[in-house]
């Protein structure tokens, strides 16, 4: 045999190096992009493209959910997206079951997942830092990493505040009930809105706030709702995702305000209005915009300006000048001369919350954690 020349050796030996380390190199990133801190999203084939979505109830319970479902299927149908491209997981809780949610999404391919709810907010960020090459976008929290994670509300608020102005002209006891979910920032801040809107026309008006502590249980929303009726309650509104405290009402011969959607049709004889979302529009945009390669981590707050919130038409059982009175209201909202927290406002015990000359912004009303003057806490 002969010897094999010192140069063939040499190239054989550099041959098995560039072999060896290439089997130890990482993988690549998957889209839609290698590095979106620095280069941001690329574009993703619509025919690639995944969509994920958490719910924190049911796609049909009527309410948040519903909401929510119904822009995605708007979405899917205006991007000409099949079935299986967008996955849906509902009825997830607020615990691990996020993450165990969010990592099938992950698993199943998704480049975009949304999550609905408040308390999905700190696994979305976790998830968000050990998957920077998928975008996570939360409903109704306030944070965003600037790389792939961002919120998205509204404000809903205004709405509330008109819908108040219908259950103040319609109250004949002054006593409205309202069923909340949670003594936290969202629902008080809701109720407050709520409230206000009553006293504008009202300011014998009491509201008696009543917490069921879960935001989907439809007996207990109607229990809850039945407590207030039997303390002289006239009037229910509600901050929670069914429309069982609006059976109540109509079981009951009264009226009420609805929340999510228009609640009409559940409850005909007692509905009179209630403030609504319409998540189309974001959601279109979002998902275009990754397909496109052009999503950034900006955080979203839609308003009646861009159809985002709005109120359900009134019905034919509101009282008499309402149409006007509303109407009236929501043109100075429009025009910005109508804020729902410019002061001043008391609150429930006697102290100034707002003082005069002040509006709430945005950061003060996410922490808000007291109730209106004219509000009772049951």
């Amino acid at each position: 045999m002969k010897k094999m020349s010192k140069w063939l050796i040499l190239a054989l030996v550099l041959v098995s190096a560039l072999v060896f380390s290439g089997c130890n190199q990482p993988a690549p990133a998957p889209a839609p992009g290698s590095d979106p801190e620095t280069e941001g999203f690329q574009p993703v084939a619509k025919e690639d493209l995944k969509v994920g979505i958490i719910y924190i109830g049911s796609a049909t319970d009527k309410g948040w959910t519903y909401s929510h479902d119904q822009g995605m299927l708007a979405m899917q149908e205006s991007l000409g997206l099949e079935e299986n491209q967008v996955i849906k997981k509902e009825f997830i809780d607020e615990d691990s079951s996020c993450e165990t949610a969010l990592r099938e999404l992950v698993e199943a391919g998704c480049q975009v997942i949304f999550g609905n709810s408040w308390g999905y907010m700190d696994y979305m960020e976790e998830m968000a830092e050990e998957y920077p090459e998928i975008i996570f976008s939360h409903c109704s929290g306030y944070k965003n990493n600037g790389i792939n994670f961002n919120n998205y509300f509204g404000a809903i608020n205004d709405a509330r505040y008109l819908s108040g102005i219908a259950a103040g002209l319609k109250t004949e006891t002054n006593k409205i009930g309202y069923v909340g979910a949670y003594k936290n920032p969202e629902v008080i801040s809701g109720a407050n809105a709520f409230a206000l809107g009553v006293a504008s026309v009202n300011p014998d008006a009491e509201i008696l706030f009543t917490e069921t502590q879960t935001w989907f249980d439809p007996d207990l929303e109607k229990s809850a709702a039945i407590s207030l009726l039997d303390k002289g309650c006239d009037i229910i509104a509600q901050h929670q995702d069914t429309t069982m405290p609006q059976i109540a009402a109509q079981e009951r011969g009264v009226f009420s305000v609805g929340y999510h959607v228009d609640m009409a049709e559940d409850a005909p004889q007692a509905h009179l209005t209630a403030p609504v979302w319409d998540w189309t529009g974001y959601y279109t945009d979002t998902v275009e915009k990754v397909i496109e390669g052009t999503w950034e981590p900006i955080n979203y707050f839609g308003d009646m300006a861009d159809g985002l919130v709005d109120l359900s038409p009134l019905t034919e059982n509101v009282a008499e000048g309402t149409e006007e009175a509303v109407k009236a209201a929501k043109d100075q909202m429009v025009a910005g001369e109508l804020k729902v927290f410019a002061g001043p406002i008391l609150d429930n015990e006697g102290n100034v919350a707002v003082e005069e000359g002040l509006v709430l912004d945005r950061e003060d009303v996410d922490s808000m954690m007291w109730f209106a003057f004219n509000i009772l806490v049951q």
